[in-house]
């Protein structure tokens, strides 16, 4: 037996079916407990960040209707799961891979003073996402795999056939021209 397709499963959604839920976690499960214990390193709290991500998609649809619903999905439980980090972290608990990866991208994370409002949030992460598609594909994956879905260094290098110095020094080359092309859209950094 296949999945219902990803129009079914929001249909289910807007048709406020409570099958939407069961839908929605036989088919991405697997893959959102993935980039939640990505993050989290711990399978009890990936687990229970995967049950948060099926609550607030329910509550997200409608009125919001996903173009694509992996990829909203995704943004969800690593949203819910980087939040659990800091709870975790302010408890003496995390991994040392998301604090590795957010300490690599501290330079384009506000770290002190006032935090940025949701309106200059939305336009760096357009600005962002306008970045990477600039990149070669490979180059792209390469750094949504670690910033987005918080990887390890050497998993990246074992998905595409390389070192984990050659994606070290990828990553490295990458955040620079990300920090030249946001500097020339205006981004003091």
């Amino acid at each position: 037996m296949g999945f219902l397709s990803d129009e079914q499963i929001i249909g289910l959604y807007f048709d406020r079916n409570e099958s939407a839920i069961s839908e929605t976690d036989s088919k991405y499960g697997a893959y959102c407990t993935r980039v939640a214990f990505n993050v989290l390193r711990d399978s009890l709290d990936s687990e229970e960040c995967v049950s948060d991500t099926w609550l607030h998609a329910w509550n997200s649809m409608p009125p919001q209707r996903p173009n694509i619903l992996r990829a909203f999905l995704a943004k969800i439980t690593r949203n819910l799961a980087l939040n659990r980090y800091e709870a975790n972290r302010a408890q003496k608990r995390g991994s040392g891979e998301t604090e590795s990866c957010l300490d690599e991208l501290a330079e384009f994370v506000s770290g002190g003073g006032d935090p940025l409002d949701e309106v200059s949030a939305a336009e760096l992460s357009k600005a962002i996402s306008s970045f990477l598609r600039t990149l070669p594909e490979k180059e792209a994956c390469i750094m949504v795999r670690r910033y987005f879905y918080t990887e390890a260094v050497k998993d990246i290098a074992e998905k595409y056939g390389m070192t984990a110095n050659a994606v070290s020094v990828t990553l490295n080359r990458g955040r620079a021209k990300m920090k030249d092309y946001l500097e020339k859209e205006g981004y003091s950094l």
